[in-house]
């Protein structure tokens, strides 16, 4: 009965260490399934990505376009966003303009602060803060809605009604967002040049004439387009016609996206404000490359 049951113990071990190697064997086989299938649905993703935003964009120019649904998006991006982006430029200006005053100090050359102002904010600090600033509250608040409608089947009964969800949900937001954006990002910009403004005379000691005659130089000395148009203003100006559209179709692709009832809404809404501010960021740089080489060299 011993003999019996040692062999029965060696048996278990030899079967055991046999599934082990099995098991090991197999592992890269099944590593490889994963990232394999986790890569299609990135691709898929990015394919779905790209052909909603070509069906909003070609609704724009189709019949009937939803004037009303575009005018409320308008107001909630533009007016509802307004407080966040007076706030963020007036503190950034306020900011920019002191530190730089540190540096600036020491080789006396604190007249420069409304030129170092003026060339960041329009440039690049306008555009990008405002867009992440859209992303964190518009961004999520489309992923959100849409999100809810597509968990409680609205989305399904439009298309039942033989309404085109992309056509009275996307493409209102796009729009609106292609429009408002840029204005968000011309208001950024005049705020934080009067932040800076309030603390070169209050703090720094400088005239408000002296830094708006720095502010003005740094504008003009950058070239302009078709004769009036400085170059500076352009680059700051063309860049938040893409931010806003990724914000939009940001939302608006994740909150077609969401599954699962009301924890799916809150997956979507934190993933659509996380790639839309990488998108917003990544695309800063690429176009700023282009904008460089095609405007100021």
């Amino acid at each position: 009965m011993r003999i019996g049951a040692n062999f029965g113990i060696q048996g278990d071990l030899r079967m055991a260490r046999e599934h082990a190697q099995a098991r090991e064997a197999a592992f890269p086989d099944r590593l490889w399934e994963l990232v394999d299938a986790t890569l299609k649905r990135w691709v898929l993703g990015v394919q779905e990505y790209f052909v909603l935003t070509g069906k909003a964009f070609r609704a724009i120019f189709a019949r009937p376009f939803y004037w009303r649904d575009t005018l409320q998006q308008m107001d909630v991006i533009g007016v509802g966003s307004l407080g966040i982006v007076l706030l963020t430029g007036l503190f950034t200006g306020m900011v920019l303009a002191l530190q730089s005053s540190i540096e600036m100090k020491k080789f006396g050359a604190l007249i420069y602060i409304g030129r170092l102002v003026g060339a960041s904010a329009v440039r690049e600090l306008g555009p990008v803060l405002t867009s992440l600033m859209v992303a964190g509250r518009v961004g999520s608040g489309m992923a959100a809605q849409l999100g809810s409608m597509k968990v409680t089947e609205q989305i399904d009964a439009l298309t039942v009604i033989g309404t085109d969800p992309v056509k009275k949900l996307v493409t209102p937001r796009l729009v609106a967002a292609l429009i408002m954006v840029p204005v968000l990002t011309v208001i950024m910009d005049v705020v934080a040049i009067l932040g800076g403004l309030l603390i070169s005379v209050l703090k720094l000691g400088l005239t408000a004439d002296l830094y708006l005659r720095g502010v003005y130089q740094t504008l003009a000395q950058s070239g302009f387009v078709l004769g009036y148009l400085p170059k500076d203003v352009v680059s700051g100006l063309v860049k938040p016609f893409f931010f806003g559209a990724i914000i939009a179709m940001t939302g608006c692709y994740f909150g077609f996206q969401t599954r699962g009832g009301t924890e799916g809404v809150g997956i979507s809404t934190t993933r659509a404000v996380v790639l839309a501010s990488i998108l917003i960021l990544a695309t800063d740089y690429f176009l700023t490359q282009i904008l460089v080489t095609i405007l100021f060299e």
